[in-house]
């Protein structure tokens, strides 16, 4: 009996040892498919690079999502990669990732609905604002707006007691020196 055992464990090991050594070049072919594999890395897909750029990291809060640096972010950007060599747009690959994370990781706003708005506004405050200075400015160049009189010439006795008065003036002023 425990000869019967000794040979059951043995034909079990030698069938678990067949199983793990390779067949003859096996191991050739899987190392070529790696060399080549390092030397022609895959190139990003144009598509996924925009959708990319159009994003902000649900992972690195306030970076976009091409510059995040933790691992999460490069999965995302390596689904991002992947569905677009499948074909998917890039509006396709945006509102995947929206869906998934929330409106609030994209980077900029849509020019439609809403997000309008975001594009009209600051343009709109940036013009009212030019031209309330503009009418401030000449509100307070024009001379006769608090009823002022407007500017008129010296009679000669007037500018004899203004130059009198001037010179008292520099007189009574002592020099610095």
């Amino acid at each position: 009996m425990l000869i019967k055992l000794y040979t059951c464990v043995l034909v079990v090991i030698a069938a678990l040892g067949v199983s793990v050594i390779p067949a003859p070049g096996a191991s050739v072919v899987a190392d070529q498919a790696a060399q080549e594999g390092l030397r022609n890395p895959i190139e990003p897909h144009p598509i996924a690079d925009e959708a990319i750029a159009r994003l902000k990291s649900p992972y690195c809060p306030g970076l976009m999502l091409e510059v995040c640096t933790s691992y999460q972010g490069a999965l995302l950007r390596d689904s991002l990669q992947t569905m677009a060599r499948e074909g998917g747009s890039v509006n396709d690959l945006v509102d995947w990732v929206l869906s998934r994370h929330g409106e609030e990781y994209l980077a900029y706003p849509r020019t439609s609905g809403r997000g309008l708005v975001a594009w009209l506004v600051p343009p709109g405050a940036l013009l009212l604002g030019v031209g309330v200075v503009i009418v401030a400015l000449r509100y307070m160049r024009d001379p006769t707006r608090d009823g002022a009189e407007p500017e008129r010439e010296l009679s000669a006795e007037e500018e004899v007691t203004l130059r009198e008065a001037l010179r008292e003036m520099d007189a009574a002023e002592e020099p610095i020196f």
